[in-house]
């Protein structure tokens, strides 16, 4: 038993004296030790203001959606109808039973028209008023002068007739609501001496090129009648001075 050393004893014989200039050889921690930084004090901002991360999700599928909107295949809401009495409103014509009038303008070319009668008016223009046609050259300032210079066009390049041209509008009774004016190939703007004449007559007024005015006069002529619609057409070879 005394030669056996226990630990305890052998703890106590270490002496630091044992090993030379342990004291000196001994590192000192206090040199390896980095001096403490100062402390850093950073204000919590609240959360709502704390900048978030932008995280795009995309989701890729690759099977086929079960609930995917098909094209109909009718256009009948439910099943297909197969009455006799189905309506297309596509083919829908509400002025298909109404007769148009014998006015009404079949063609027009460069130097006349065509009415539904089958009646030819050429070599001057048409003025079209409670279902007559009337032979009209609104390019004669005199009477007894065919010709008349041939010029309608004022130094403004306004379409300027002259108020005899439109006697038959002083004259009619009723007079119609609307006056379609058909200027020739292109549409011209009418003088404002022109337009005040024939609206101090109570009638409105509408311009556009001749083929335009043939057919719009065509169809409201049809819808609401000749007394109420009537038309000033030029034919569409015109050309002012010649």
């Amino acid at each position: 038993m005394a030669n056996l050393s226990s630990p305890a004893r052998a703890l106590r014989n270490f002496r630091p004296s044992s090993f030379p200039n342990s004291r000196s050889s001994r590192p000192s921690s206090a040199k390896y030790l980095s001096k403490p930084s100062p402390t850093i004090r950073i204000s919590q901002r609240p959360a709502h203001l704390v900048p978030r991360p932008y995280i795009c999700h995309r989701c890729l599928h690759t099977t086929k959606a079960v609930n995917a909107n098909r094209a109909p295949k009718s256009r009948d809401r439910g099943p297909a109808s197969k009455e006799d009495t189905q309506t297309d409103f596509g083919a829908l014509n509400v002025l298909g039973n109404t007769p148009p009038p014998a006015s009404s303008i079949e063609s027009t070319s460069t130097d006349g028209f065509t009415f539904d009668n089958q009646l030819r008016v050429s070599g001057c223009g048409v003025l079209l008023v409670g279902g007559e046609v009337f032979r009209w050259k609104p390019w004669t300032r005199n009477i007894g002068d065919e010709e008349g210079g041939r010029k309608m066009l004022n130094g403004k390049g306004q379409w300027d007739v002259d108020q005899g041209a439109w006697g038959v509008l002083d004259l009619v009774w009723p007079k119609p609501d609307l006056l379609i004016i058909g200027t020739g190939p292109t549409i011209i703007p009418i003088s404002p001496a022109t337009r005040r004449h024939i609206n101090d007559l109570g009638i409105r007024v509408e311009v556009q090129d001749t083929r335009n005015a043939a057919a719009q006069f065509n169809l409201l002529a049809t819808e609401r009648g000749v007394q109420q619609v009537a038309a000033a057409l030029i034919p569409l070879g015109w050309k002012d001075g010649r």
